[in-house]
């Protein structure tokens, strides 16, 4: 069942939004829906690992890595490995 909600945001993050939301070909509502659905959640499962790529994405943090773009590779190319092996 659908509910009517409203929200007062700042103007540019909502500008933003749309922007998000158009380039996907979803309706702002939706993302808003999916964005809550995420973080409402109960604990997520165990056996799902989540890299930190993935979170940071997630919670809007910037992920703070320094490595070089080779050893980037390299640890992304032992996490294929491990993970299809």
């Amino acid at each position: 069942m659908d509910a009517k909600l409203t929200l007062k945001l700042n103007a540019n993050v909502i500008e933003r939004a749309k922007k998000y939301a158009s380039k996907r070909k979803v309706s702002l509502s939706k993302v808003v829906e999916n964005q809550l659905d995420l973080i409402t959640r109960d604990e997520p499962s165990a056996d799902i690992k989540i890299s930190p790529f993935v979170s940071s994405i997630a919670d809007g943090k910037a992920l703070n890595d320094t490595r070089d773009w080779k050893e980037l590779r390299s640890d992304y190319i032992d996490y294929l490995d491990e993970k299809h092996h």
